[in-house]
């Protein structure tokens, strides 16, 4: 098993930029992927950007060439960092992991892009 914990969402303007991390409480090295979903009112929960224990990283269409995923493995944490944050960014965001073939969820964090 893993547990998830989110920390950084908030309020912010658009065109401004954010960092949320997600902290696991084991090693990536048994997770085989950590990712970053999202889930707007009334939609259905997305993905934004997920990155392997290997290092390889995919984006949601809508985030590409602004949100950027990384990982610290010394600290057993996940990063997404937002650019150019736009209105439609808002959301709950949800951090997700791998492990053995069994999906685990954070709690989410808020992140509300408004002027």
């Amino acid at each position: 098993q893993v547990q998830l914990v989110e920390s950084g969402g908030g309020l912010v303007q658009p065109g401004g930029s954010l960092n949320v991390s997600c902290a696991a409480s084991r090693s990536f090295f048994s997770i085989y992927a950590m990712a970053w979903y999202r889930q707007a009112p009334g939609k259905q929960r997305e993905l934004v950007a997920r990155i392997t224990n290997g290092g390889s990283t995919n984006y949601g269409d809508s985030v590409k060439g602004r949100f950027t995923i990384s990982k610290d493995n010394a600290k057993n944490t996940v990063y997404l960092q937002m650019n150019s944050l736009k209105p439609e960014d808002t959301a709950v965001y949800y951090c997700h992991a791998l492990l053995d073939g069994i999906s685990y969820w954070g709690k989410g964090t808020l992140v509300t892009v408004s002027s």
